[in-house]
């Protein structure tokens, strides 16, 4: 029971808290959470829901090939965005390569801020000739164009790994890849949060009764350099899926066999001046609600966190 009633009392302070009275007053921060819920948990299910399984040959039929939406002539139920040459459905294609975008993303995202969160305290915590070296390497990454940075990584795992392990680990490698360019905003957060951290009272009180600057930073330093954190991976989020689309598009990304958003879309490319402009349209129009919705998102959470907006 005690610890039911401190859960909803914690709820209760949570909904009356500032943050969620400035989300009911933001009518575009609504509407994006409402859209990116709708496209999440239509991916989550999509077995559930999606006329087909793309991955399943038993269920693809090559005689469905290229049917248009269910709106025009010669369309057919229950292909409700039309089939790609394969046969595959449209609509479950988005569906399913939605999931993998969305997972590459979580991942990416993920990853880069383990690595930009324990270099950037490292950084901001040690100081001295660590925090040059590790600034500078950051500096060095960021003075190379990201895509070009992540079509090399790309391109690199996959010639070190054999033939038949590539398709198995392509999403592996996309991350990678992501994650590999994307960390130097997490610890440039990181390291001035810890700078301005370090000197406080409570840091300098920890050292003096001998806690380990290890545990100093993890227990002490990392709570309070969160928040920022939290809303630069928000704003990633969104560039992280559209990165892992660019790979896609250009051939260094998810197979034609696991199809991502991006995947989709340049397989879709191939066939739009042959009239089957529905392969590159619907995909990319999801893609872009995607990204949109996360990116309005981003720039709400931003502000509603901004004390001097306040």
């Amino acid at each position: 029971m005690p610890a039911k009633s401190s859960a909803l009392n914690g709820l209760r302070r949570f909904l009356s808290s500032d943050l969620v009275w400035n989300f009911r007053r933001s009518p575009v921060a609504i509407i994006s959470l409402i859209v990116l819920l709708v496209i999440v948990s239509s991916a989550i299910i999509a077995p559930l829901i999606a006329p087909q399984n793309p991955y399943d040959l038993k269920q693809v039929f090559i005689d469905k090939a290229e049917l248009p939406p269910i709106w025009a002539k010669d369309a057919e139920w229950p292909f409700l965005l039309g089939t790609d040459p394969q046969g595959r459905d449209v609509l479950s294609s988005i569906l399913y390569g939605t999931r993998i975008s969305l997972m590459i993303g979580l991942a990416s995202v993920a990853v880069a801020m383990t690595i930009g969160i324990t270099i950037g305290l490292v950084s901001g915590f040690v100081g001295g000739w660590v925090d040059n070296l590790l600034m500078r390497f950051g500096d060095t990454v960021l003075s190379i164009p990201t895509l070009l940075v992540a079509i090399l990584v790309s391109a690199l795992f996959r010639e070190l790994l054999p033939p038949p392990l590539r398709d198995p680990f392509a999403a592996v490698i996309l991350v990678l890849a992501i994650a590999l360019t994307g960390w130097v905003q997490y610890a440039r957060t990181v390291r001035a949060s810890t700078m301005v951290e370090r000197s406080k009272e409570y840091v300098l009180a920890a050292q003096i009764i001998g806690v380990k600057p290890v545990r100093v930073m993890r227990r002490h330093i990392l709570p309070n350099t969160l928040t920022p954190v939290m809303v630069a991976a928000t704003l990633n989020l969104g560039l992280a899926i559209l990165s892992e689309a660019t790979l896609s598009f250009l051939g260094v990304g998810m197979p034609i066999t696991q199809p991502s958003l991006g995947t989709l879309i340049r397989i879709g490319n191939q066939y739009l001046f042959s009239g089957s402009w529905w392969l590159v349209v619907f995909p990319a129009i999801h893609l872009g609600l995607i990204v949109l919705s996360v990116n309005l998102l981003g720039d709400w959470l931003r502000d509603a966190l901004n004390p001097k907006l306040q």
